[in-house]
């Protein structure tokens, strides 16, 4: 894929990789220390190795770089190999606008022309070939005719977990992909809502982006300012300032619901959001009773549950559809149906058990304090 990174103007792509979050709605598998996008979800590698390997087949490693904490750093180093100045640390976290305008900052100072992609650690993509291509026809497609493209995906359900886009005008490609001005971006929907959306083609926003990197900048100045009245401190390469100075935004609220030069490309790859226990379902065998397993894990007159072993072993006897997840600390049990609202259960425990603190021993009455 080297001629398609490289334009006939001699214009570089660079790839960033979208890697910070807690990934809580994996809890308790996934931790602050040890968040979803490290843990193999998806096939036998870590979410982020999978999606380097993604980057790494449409550009230059040199041109690859990881936007994530510096809590993160280390093990997805550790994981990856990638050298230090691959990585674009937060200071503290503040949505995904910052951090890209920061990464396009970045890239157009290098090369004035660059364009830019944008992947996320924790989305499951194949085949690699098919995934290819498109990102080489979003980049034609940015590159002549100056607007910021998203991926979209044909949804095959009424997901309430996904943003959506609204396909206008067709755009023109050099090959069979469907490409088009997008007339809306809306937010995640409410269940009534999914069900039209996809009546009427509404498309799912993967969150996989393709832009000149200057463009993508001169939106932020007209459309952001929540952003743009930061871009001061970037000039004067005070990353730290930029990060105070901003709002906490993703980068579809604060540039893609609000400029008119956008555009979309449909996915001819299969596409998923690694983003809840249901994502892991849709993406293991079930038994014969609807069941999936992971680990060591027994049941007896048991349906349609959601079981997760990763340390020691679990049986579940005469229940139906349960999320149970064991790890070596902390076991999970709840209704499969409130796996959604996962976060927000987490929101009313105790930090510490969030954090997966080490529980500490019940006093027993009469003993010394």
């Amino acid at each position: 894929m080297g001629d398609l990174m490289t334009g006939s103007s001699g214009t570089s792509v660079w790839a960033t990789i979208l890697a910070g979050g807690a990934g809580h709605r994996f809890w308790p598998l996934s931790t602050e220390s040890r968040p979803k996008q490290l843990l193999p979800l998806g096939g036998p590698e870590p979410l982020v190795v999978e999606t380097l390997a993604r980057a790494r087949g449409l550009v230059g490693v040199d041109r690859v770089r990881v936007l994530t904490g510096r809590e993160l750093m280390v093990p997805i180093q550790a994981l990856t190999g990638l050298p230090d100045d691959a990585f674009m640390v937060e200071p503290r976290a503040s949505g995904t606008g910052p951090v890209l305008v920061r990464a396009a900052w970045e890239a157009a100072r290098e090369d004035p022309d660059a364009v830019m992609i944008s992947l996320h650690s924790d989305h499951i993509v194949g085949p690699a070939d098919e995934f290819r291509a498109v990102l080489a026809a979003g980049v034609e497609i940015a590159r002549r005719e100056g607007l910021l493209m998203t991926v979209a995906v044909q949804p095959d359900r009424p997901e309430t977990g996904f943003g959506y886009i609204k396909p206008g005008r067709a755009l023109v490609t050099r090959d069979e992909h469907r490409a088009y001005h997008v007339d809306a971006f809306v937010e995640k929907p409410d269940s009534e809502t999914a069900v039209t959306y996809l009546a009427a083609g509404y498309r799912w926003n993967s969150g996989i982006f393709v832009w000149s990197a200057r463009l993508f900048l001169d939106e932020v100045r007209k459309h952001a300012p929540e952003i743009a009245c930061a871009l001061p401190c970037l000039d004067r390469c005070d990353i730290a300032g930029f990060f105070d100075e901003t709002a906490a935004i993703s980068v579809d609220e604060a540039v893609l619901e609000r400029s008119t030069r956008v555009g979309s490309i449909d996915a001819t790859f299969q596409w998923d959001d690694m983003g809840s226990w249901e994502a892991l379902a849709r993406h293991r065998d079930s038994d014969a009773e609807g069941n999936v397993l992971d680990g060591h894990v027994h049941l007896v007159q048991a349906r349609d549950n959601l079981v997760v072993a990763d340390s020691g072993r679990l049986v579940l006897l005469g229940v139906d559809d349960l999320l149970v997840v064991q790890t070596g600390s902390t076991t999970l049990v709840m209704p499969r149906a409130e796996a959604p609202r996962l976060k927000q259960y987490l929101a009313r425990l105790p930090r510490r058990v969030v954090l997966d603190d080490p529980p500490r021993r019940p006093r027993v009455p009469g003993s010394e304090s």
